[in-house]
């Protein structure tokens, strides 16, 4: 009796490991392969650094924790995490990579890549991580990413964004990293963002700068640009006075005029009298 309890773990480990192996391997996510397919056909890759990145491995890119796709991090049969920097892609985001739905990371910084950020990541509901810096983004920064409520880093920095910093984002509570430096931003920035209150990590002026038409605490106040209200009374004051003494002297050569032309007059009339 004391043998079979004192064996007894090890049956039960061998009983867990046979039920194991006779569960079936994942299911590829069909989201997933939606999401890399679209992925892949929007993006270039000229150093061909994404050779694997095929329709075969589209099907089945997660073994569990394990991937089979280069820059694809896997967490229990799904991709969880996309890191893509620094391979010199070209091209643009697909909308569809919001198909992703468990994507909590998305890095795809330090590329070539042009367009917009697409609204859609709005759908990417456990992102965490978002960084697009230094590419070639244009068009605004979309509202909507104020819906990933789990956001902890925006960094779009080196970009060409434009337009108004969105001031919903000031809502992610989750917010620690924001830097929205070197666009083409305008406006100003929200108060939400800028001036951070309570336990909120407050961010500093380094996550603006780089934005010629952006103004607002914690960015130093803007320089005055042109003529200053002063300059500008004042040049209006010497314009007055310039104009009070042009138009004076106008009057005082019209009356010297007029004064010689009298004289003459006075002159002939008293030649024309006779003499009594």
């Amino acid at each position: 009796m004391g043998d079979f309890s004192s064996g007894r773990p090890h049956i039960i480990c061998a009983l867990l490991l046979t039920c194991a192996a006779l569960l079936p391997p994942s299911t590829p996510d069909p989201d997933d392969e939606r999401c890399l397919t679209h992925l892949s056909e929007s993006l270039q890759d000229p150093l061909k650094k994404l050779q694997n990145w095929t329709k075969t491995t589209f099907a089945s890119p997660c073994d569990g924790f394990n991937s089979f796709l280069t820059g694809a991090i896997c967490n229990n049969g799904r991709i969880y995490k996309l890191a893509l920097p620094n391979l010199s892609l070209k091209g643009t985001i697909s909308p569809n990579i919001s198909s992703c739905t468990n994507l909590q990371g998305l890095d795809l910084s330090s590329n070539s890549i042009s367009g917009t950020i697409p609204p859609d990541l709005q759908y990417l509901v456990n992102l965490a991580v978002l960084n697009l810096s230094s590419n070639r983004l244009t068009g605004p920064i979309p509202q909507q990413l104020s819906l990933c409520a789990y956001l902890n880093v925006i960094d779009l920095h080196d970009n060409q964004l434009s337009g108004l910093i969105p001031q919903q984002l000031g809502s992610l509570s989750r917010l620690s990293v924001f830097d929205v430096s070197n666009n083409k931003l305008s406006g100003p920035i929200p108060s939400t963002l800028g001036n951070r209150s309570g336990n909120l990590p407050r961010l500093n002026a380094s996550s603006f700068e780089g934005n010629k038409d952006l103004y607002g605490y914690p960015l130093p106040p803007m320089k005055s640009k042109g003529l200053s209200v002063l300059s500008i009374v004042g040049i209006g004051l010497g314009s007055g006075l310039l104009s009070l003494v042009l138009s004076f002297t106008a009057v005082c050569v019209w009356l010297k005029i007029s004064e010689h032309k009298m004289t003459a007059e006075e002159g002939k009339e008293r030649q024309l009298m006779p003499d009594y």
